[in-house]
């Protein structure tokens, strides 16, 4: 069982005309699952009022905080020196945040204290992961 980092954040949503609206997102982490990272946002600022989680990729966060990155439903590059953005592509739409640089280096550091870069795949439990995916045939 690894350290689960749950990090809440400070972020704009992107919306039209141009305008923006304050959120409070987490950024969260599991170490069992060491490929993704999450953003969760709060129930309150949800169309059914239910907590909404995106997982995507460590390795694209990583990737669209140097330079533009992401294909399908996930979208992430650098607006600037100080902030970053993150386009999720959804069946209702398409959600633009800005986010602080500073912000999301600082969790993506505290990631790789969890499970270092380049070693997630010895951290996964492949036996555990068939296992999940064949229960119930």
């Amino acid at each position: 069982m690894y350290k689960v980092i749950d990090h809440t954040v400070q972020a704009q949503l992107i919306t039209r005309p141009p305008a923006t609206r304050p959120l409070s997102p987490s950024l969260r982490y599991d170490g069992d699952d060491p490929l993704a990272v999450r953003i969760v946002f709060p129930s309150d600022i949800s169309l059914d009022g239910e907590e909404v989680i995106w997982a995507f990729s460590r390795d694209l966060l990583d990737a669209g905080l140097r330079g533009p990155a992401g294909e399908g439903d996930v979208h992430v590059w650098p607006c600037g020196l100080e902030r970053t953005v993150v386009e999720l592509h959804a069946g209702e739409g398409v959600a633009v945040l800005e986010f602080r640089s500073a912000d999301l280096w600082g969790f993506l550091r505290c990631t790789y204290d969890v499970v270092s870069a380049g070693t997630e795949t010895a951290h996964l439990d492949l036996d555990e992961g068939i296992a999940a995916l064949l229960r119930g045939v």
